[in-house]
């Protein structure tokens, strides 16, 4: 295995959970009866540019089947995220009637709903079947297919260039990071802006987010990562904003070389913030393993005390990321009997690995849990409010990430 950033040898090891299913692979009541596939996770740092990243990559249609289950628009906090990045943007760029607005896996059209309301003209790249019929369902146009520098150029040469892309948590989605981020260089206008948001790798390392790791994303970024990566293909990072999404993100506004976007002070700041820390040694890098085990055997010991105790527990947000702690963590549906999601296209089906039932949010009234793990934990503060009503019989709310914190 060789970087898929830069094609140095990998051999340093940052963290090994294992193996574990596609974390968004939900299972039917039907295919429970079938056999899963499991595939090795295991991370590697490079020496040579710190990318973070799986030693193995899985086919595009093995991990995001037509049948994929991730839907942005059932968070409200996170459509509210791209309710207030749309207005901040068309007002920073001058965006306008006759502008191109283009984002490259917009899913079921959470963000680009917002551009077309204020009459822009947007097209969004989703390969996904179920979410991009979504998308067009809301009448924004919508391309069923994977981006990279082939599909660039078609739609550059019938288009012409975007005054504005946006990449909102899919640089880590791509295998091919050189044939992506060329495509985006060949689809961007010449005094256009790129706009890409990704969760910070210093935040995941220093709040122990070992669970936001799984087979989706290939890659886990630095600022400095996806700076040498954009230099390679012309571009140039002029902006960032620090982000409290997903556990912490960056926003990195990029450019053409030669546009006229002046870099600003936040720039050399994080990647100073960067430096002082250790990201740019090999140290800073090692020991991860043993954060995510402790939080492995936190979670394990409060679930059997509780069973033990005849309390009884749930779990809410059937997210990726809690499926590859229950499956690190070999929980099973005797320590958690069911999870709760918002999303209908999750409800009446079974996590991957686990196959613990997906229900919708009656279970709890139901039941009345003396617990509630929050597995989406970057959404605590939504999903405390929306079940505030479990303080009726005296309820808790449990996150994992960074420790086990009650509430």
């Amino acid at each position: 295995m060789r970087c898929r950033l830069c094609s140095a040898p990998l051999r340093d090891v940052f963290l090994d959970l294992g193996s574990a299913p596609p974390s968004n692979a939900y299972l039917t009541a039907e295919t429970l009866t079938a056999p899963e596939t499991w595939f090795p996770l295991k991370l590697f740092t490079c020496r040579a540019c710190f990318l973070v990243q799986v030693d193995e990559v899985q086919s595009h249609e093995a991990l995001f089947p037509a049948d994929y289950a991730y839907f942005s628009s059932y968070s409200s906090s996170w459509l509210e995220h791209a309710r207030g990045f749309v207005d901040a943007a068309t007002n920073r760029l001058g965006l306008g009637h006759e502008s191109l607005v283009l984002e490259v896996a917009s899913n079921d059209g959470y963000l680009l709903q917002y551009v077309a309301d204020k009459g822009i003209p947007c097209v969004g790249i989703e390969p996904t079947s179920g979410t991009a019929a979504v998308s067009r369902g809301r009448g924004i146009e919508t391309i069923e297919a994977f981006f990279g520098q082939a599909l660039a150029r078609e739609l550059a040469g019938e288009r012409g260039g975007a005054e504005l892309i946006v990449a909102n948590n899919v640089l880590a989605h791509v295998p091919d990071l050189n044939d992506f981020i060329a495509g985006l260089a060949i689809m961007l206008a010449q005094q256009g802006s790129l706009s890409i948001e990704f969760p910070h790798l210093q935040r995941l390392i220093e709040e122990r987010q070992f669970d936001t790791v799984y087979h989706e994303h290939f890659s886990y970024f630095s600022l400095h990562t996806v700076l040498n990566a954009l230099v390679q293909h012309g571009l140039r990072i002029w902006d960032v904003e620090r982000l409290t999404t997903h556990g912490g993100s960056l926003r990195v506004w990029a450019a053409h070389d030669s546009s006229a976007f002046e870099q600003q002070p936040s720039v050399e700041a994080i990647l100073n913030v960067e430096r002082a820390a250790g990201m740019l040694a090999m140290d800073y890098y090692r020991g991860f393993q043993a954060q995510a085990d402790e939080v492995k055997n936190d979670l394990l010991a409060f679930l059997l005390e509780k069973r033990r105790l005849g309390r009884k527990v749930a779990g809410y947000g059937a997210a990726a990321k809690g499926n590859t702690l229950l499956n690190y963590a070999g929980v099973r549906p005797d320590l958690l009997p069911y999870v709760v999601d918002a999303s209908p296209h999750k409800q009446g089906r079974f996590l991957p690995g686990s196959r613990i039932p997906v229900v919708s949010e009656a279970r709890i009234r139901e039941t009345q849990p003396d617990y509630v793990v929050i597995l989406p934990w970057n959404l605590r503060d939504e999903i405390t409010a929306q079940l505030a009503y479990i303080r009726e019989w005296n309820g808790k709310f449990l996150t994992v990430i960074p420790k086990l914190q009650m509430s």
